[in-house]
């Protein structure tokens, strides 16, 4: 196999051209595919131009939640809320941060890549600029590789608004944010999904003057308006400016500020600047120029490749997963699709299936966001009679003896038999609560077996039998433990 120290051009590959199966694409998405068709026995080329782990372990997941824990810890020294002793917050050197940083996306590209194709040897590496030009039949840089079944796993790039001037200032993505090596004074960020609401608060608690610009009306608008009102009501508390209705129209360069012209509600348009412009608002699947029209594999006006639920795409023998695809661009989703895409293609039978009933995210925020069902106004529009309970963490034990009572969470259960349908969750650690929450919806639990379920005390997790409690009775009026 050939192989170099370089992150981009490195090859596990002995030449080969002949494959069963040909991945394109190197990130989470398309290693659980080759992984799935390795443990099948078949031979695997994965085909992959850019650095090795995709958005996730480059840019993504990785680094942010890196980032975002050290932002916290830095915080933490100046906001500690208990008495009886102060803490010294030292001098920020932020290029160190990045060099720790970088240091822990080399170990984990080598951990959770490099060694995955040194255990599987029947997965071939090649770093090479992929393009389909027949059916089984992929231009990989020059060499022409032949495979019984293709899938297409290519990820997705930041999406850049048409907004006038934009292109003639030095905006940032996340990719560019979160190698910088100098903090700005100052940041607008432009967009208050998870991307841009993450990014935000993290420079912010470096000591980066900030402000949120987010078209909708509330951040976090997909989200619960329970949830998004609470969060937005935090991040203020946070010191962050946030600014709803905010359709930026123009960006323009003026000395070392950026200023963007924005229109308001009412049609008032209004000046803001900064010396930083992070442009976080959403993705766009990575599909252009890999001759898919050409092949006939029928995409959105997006450019996402359309897939049945098998992950098969309009092409006998082509399958997509990941971000290319959607619905949701998570890793886990990515790998989810890439697996079964894998499993599918090779069996010729196609009898696993896509499931996106029971989906949970999060947002990683302080405190962080976190969902997985149905919310009450799509419970509704299926025609569904709900009931709602919400919950204020004040009534939390474990929150109360943390001194951090900022949280909320909402369950949606149908009406009268209270099966579960949907819960929302803002709070400390929402991301860890919500995996009972999604166990609870994937084996059809109601509120009672919530209540029923024993919960250690005093722990967040209480806040699910809590909620659940305020079906029957006024929760805030129980003593700890009681049913």
């Amino acid at each position: 196999m050939k192989q170099n120290n370089g992150v981009e051009g490195r090859e596990f590959w002995d030449g080969a051209t002949k494959f069963d199966l040909a991945v394109i694409g190197g990130g989470s998405g398309a290693f659980a595919a080759a992984i799935k068709g390795s443990e099948m026995g078949a031979k695997v080329a994965i085909i992959e131009e850019g650095v090795i782990g995709g958005t996730c372990l480059n840019r993504g997941c990785v680094p942010t939640k890196h980032l975002i824990r050290a932002a916290e810890v830095y915080h933490l020294a100046q906001s500690n809320p208990f008495a009886g002793f102060s803490l010294k917050r030292s001098k920020l050197d932020f290029a160190k941060l990045i060099e720790k940083k970088d240091a822990l996306l080399d170990w984990a590209r080598n951990a959770k890549y490099w060694d995955i194709l040194r255990y599987h040897k029947n997965i071939s590496f090649i770093s090479r600029r992929a393009k389909l030009t027949a059916p089984g039949r992929i231009d990989a840089g020059g060499t022409e590789i032949q495979a019984q079944k293709i899938i297409i796993a290519t990820g997705s790039s930041a999406f850049i608004p048409p907004i006038e001037g934009l292109d003639k200032v030095p905006y940032l993505t996340s990719t560019e944010a979160l190698n910088l090596k100098e903090l700005p004074g100052s940041m607008m960020v432009l967009g208050a999904n998870a991307v841009g609401l993450e990014l935000a608060q993290m420079f912010s608690r470096f000591g980066v003057k900030t402000a949120i610009h987010e078209i909708m009306g509330r951040v976090a608008p997909l989200e619960e308006p329970e949830i998004s009102d609470a969060l937005g009501k935090y991040i203020k508390e946070d010191g962050i400016e946030v600014c709803t209705c905010s359709k930026v129209v123009k960006a323009r360069k003026e000395g070392t500020q950026i200023v963007i012209s924005s229109e308001m509600p009412g049609g008032k348009i209004r000046e803001f600047m900064a010396e930083a412009l992070l442009v976080a608002t959403g993705r766009r699947p990575n599909t252009r120029n890999m001759g898919l029209e050409g092949l006939g594999v029928a995409m959105d006006a997006r450019g996402y490749i359309k897939t049945d639920e098998m992950m098969k795409t309009s092409v006998a023998g082509v399958f997509a997963a990941g971000d290319c695809v959607g619905p949701y661009q998570f890793v886990y989703t990515a790998a989810y699709q890439g697996a079964v895409a894998a499993q599918n293609a090779l069996e010729d039978c196609c009898e696993r299936k896509i499931n996106y009933e029971q989906v949970p995210y999060a947002i990683f925020t302080d405190p962080e966001v976190a969902s997985v069902g149905l919310k009450e106004e799509q419970a509704r529009k299926r025609g569904l009679a709900v009931r709602t309970s919400i919950l204020d963490f004040h009534w939390v034990p474990r929150a109360e003896a943390m001194l951090n009572e900022r949280g909320l969470i909402k369950i949606v259960a149908e009406e009268k038999s209270l099966k579960l349908l949907g819960v929302h969750i803002v709070a400390p650690q929402a991301g860890e609560l919500i995996h009972e929450a999604a166990m609870a919806l994937k084996f059809g639990a109601t509120a009672a077996d919530l209540i029923d379920a024993l919960h250690v005390y005093p722990t967040l997790s209480e806040a699910l039998k809590i909620c659940a409690q305020g079906f029957f009775k006024d929760a805030t009026k129980l003593s700890c433990c009681a049913e």
